[in-house]
């Protein structure tokens, strides 16, 4: 196998890692709260303190390592991520797992946005939307199949033991990128280029972007087993099974949505945004019957994912030769819109809104639609991907 092929397929299974051990814990709250004595919503300040690392570390980090050669950098983040979730397994107290917790989020958007560059060094330049499909679909199949396994095999052999195998599982993919990874020196870039390059007008455009139309996604999906529960009355096995179905097409969307972007980058953004908001519209809907409901979920599902990679490929193309710092930041700039469109979905379910998320998310979408013509106007749609802008960006 062609080491242009195999590098992103091994990054993508270390993403699969890593995506796998953030959401993880929301599925062993009751175990963890019950071993450590404390509450659950205590506990769930677990789930809290990873995106605060996320957020807060990730651009640190970043900017702390932006001169440091690639290889050994991925290396350090996946031994920095193992000893955390080593950490956690072998928690005492729930002091010790927020110390864990924490200590594994700090790799988490440094060791993305280090995967993703990495991936568009190794490929060649009209394949980098696919290969960021394919190395972001390892969160996909996180959700999938990491997730629900995990908590699985938490339930029946305490909730320490996914963390102890994630940490095992990390140490056996730094030892395959140690072997694959190709050396890569740090790009010729100044901490001041890179934040630059994250202030400029078109690169902040694509953060705002990115913020609001994860909002409008996680505004549904946060409630998403609920609506189904509540409102189109199926079961927990029936859910369960849709949560499958959701995360088939999310596996499929992004991989698609990689290929799209090649092809038409400013296309593919405003089409995602756009179905985005006709399918949310048509979620309150579809939902009260099963079969219009199995067919929304699964739409759904292939459109939200197919924001990651035409975002991180239009942050890309805008930030030139700078774009480390811009690309961890736009990874915040996920777990930003994911917390305030639960925030907003929590707040109208509160109210008795929870068949009707879907129309003010898809007011979200609209506006993300429309923040993002400021990053792709529409005379670049028209440009050949080999034109100058297409290819280094602009900061401003």
């Amino acid at each position: 196998m062609k080491k242009s092929l195999l590098v992103p397929i091994v990054l993508m299974v270390s993403v699969f890692v890593v995506g796998t051990s953030e959401y993880l814990i929301a599925g062993l709250l009751p175990q963890v709260a019950a071993d450590l004595d404390v509450s659950v919503s205590t506990a769930g300040q677990a789930v809290t303190a990873y995106a605060l690392g996320v957020v807060v570390g990730g651009p640190l980090v970043t900017i702390l390592t932006v001169r440091l050669p690639r290889k050994g950098l991925a290396l350090g983040l996946l031994l920095l991520f193992a000893a955390g979730n080593a950490v956690c397994a072998a928690a005492g107290s729930y002091e010790v797992l927020i110390v864990g917790r924490v200590v594994a989020s700090l790799s988490h958007a440094a060791f993305l946005t280090l995967a993703l560059m990495v991936t568009t060094r190794v490929v060649e330049p009209q394949r980098v939307g696919t290969a960021i499909a394919a190395v972001g679909s390892g969160f996909s199949v996180a959700t999938l199949l990491g997730v629900p396994l995990g908590v699985l095999m938490g339930e029946s052999a305490g909730w320490r033991t996914p963390f102890a195998v994630l940490a095992g599982l990390a140490l056996a993919v730094t030892a395959l990128l140690a072997v694959v990874l190709p050396r890569q020196e740090a790009a010729v870039t100044s901490v001041r280029e890179e934040v630059a390059t994250v202030l400029g007008r078109r690169v902040l455009v694509v953060i705002a972007t990115t913020a609001v139309g994860l909002a409008a996604t996680s505004t549904v999906f946060t409630y998403l087993a609920p609506t189904l529960t509540e409102i189109t009355g199926f079961g927990a096995a029936a859910v369960s099974t849709l949560l499958l179905v959701y995360g088939v097409g999310s596996l499929i969307g992004g991989l698609v949505a990689g290929r799209l972007a090649d092809r038409s980058l400013a296309a593919t953004v405003r089409g995602t945004f756009v179905g985005l908001a006709v399918v949310l519209a048509v979620f309150p809907f579809a939902v009260p019957w099963a079969g219009s409901a199995v067919v929304a979920v699964l739409v759904f599902g292939l459109l939200t994912s197919a924001t990651t990679p035409v975002l991180q490929s239009l942050v890309l193309r805008h930030a030139g030769r700078a774009p480390t710092l811009a690309v961890s930041v736009n990874v915040c700039a996920f777990n930003i819109g994911i917390a305030g469109g639960s925030a907003l979905g929590g707040g109208l379910v509160a109210v008795d809104g929870l068949r009707w998320l879907g129309l003010a998310a898809a007011v979200l979408s609209l506006a993300a639609l429309a923040i993002s013509y400021a990053a792709v106007p529409r005379r670049e749609s028209r440009e050949s991907p080999e034109s100058p802008e297409s290819l280094t960006g602009s900061p401003a």
